[in-house]
């Protein structure tokens, strides 16, 4: 810019001083014009390079802007781990504890169970061996669903029809009254079972309930009033036809419905405390 002005300077004070060819004059206004040119040019990129920095500018602030709010939604994040973290671990500890005391109770019940099973196959044992005489008379022990079930059938207790506990029957109750004595624990639940053939000529007997009923209570009666256990561990019910072990009709079949069956379990109030 200076060289511009010091020409044009020179121009104007040969002009002035000393008369100039016309080709040197042509030659000094070309040179003065291309200066001009350039400035031209030059102030239009300085122009253009102050825009590009005022966008630059702005890039960067707000480049800067996006920063500072990922860097908050960092800490913000880092607090959260943190918090979820220290949650986490005090949730596993609990847990943990938690698992613990429930593996516990498990092991108590699955070792209240065992002892259960242990105990039901002792007092089946002992059963089949004091009852061992009457089997062949169609009486059988045998366990299911964890207790133990005494069958006898009507003919070993009763006579056709009646409700009156025979000697035979009598008998075999009485040994089998021998070993419940010394099982205080076993809670005995007697059920009277008949065949699916309508009764008839019973005179106060009205149905097969009836006969089913009125055979279990006699057999509670016995146990109770002449073997004198505890009238609190028995109770009886009556089925009537409605549970038959045998599904035919023959004369074999409807004899084996026609039972008295004796349901011994053992009490479970240990058990019950654990689960409740």
């Amino acid at each position: 810019m200076m060289r511009f002005f010091f020409l044009a300077f020179a121009v104007l004070s040969l002009s002035s001083c000393v008369v100039l060819s016309t080709k040197k004059y042509q030659t000094l206004v070309g040179e003065r014009d291309s200066l001009a040119n350039g400035l031209n040019s030059a102030n239009i990129r300085i122009e253009s390079l102050n825009e590009e920095i005022n966008r630059l500018k702005a890039d960067t602030a707000k480049l800067n802007s996006r920063i500072a709010e990922l860097e908050g939604k960092v800490s913000g994040l880092d607090a959260n781990y943190a918090s979820l973290r220290a949650n986490s671990s005090s949730e596993i500890k609990k847990l943990s504890a938690d698992l613990q005391r429930r593996e516990a109770r498990l092991k108590e019940v699955e070792d209240i169970l065992r002892k259960r099973d242990a105990a039901t196959n002792a007092l089946r044992d002992k059963l089949q061996k004091a009852l061992l005489g009457f089997q062949e008379s169609g009486l059988t022990v045998e366990i299911k669903n964890g207790k133990v079930y005494v069958s006898l059938t009507d003919k070993l207790l009763f006579s056709t029809g009646s409700i009156v506990i025979d000697d035979k029957g009598k008998l075999a109750l009485t040994e089998l009254a021998k070993v419940l004595k010394t099982q205080p624990e076993i809670n005995i639940a007697v059920e009277g079972h008949t065949d699916n053939q309508r009764v008839a000529n019973l005179g106060q007997i009205k149905d097969n309930w009836d006969l089913s009923v009125l055979r279990a209570t006699s057999v509670v009666r016995y146990l109770t009033d002449t073997e004198k256990i505890d009238n609190n561990r028995l109770t009886a019910t009556g089925k009537g036809q409605y549970q038959p072990i045998a599904t035919g009709n023959t004369p074999e079949d409807r004899s084996r419905n026609r039972r008295i069956e004796i349901v011994l379990s053992p009490k479970l109030d240990e058990l019950y405390e654990l689960i409740k």
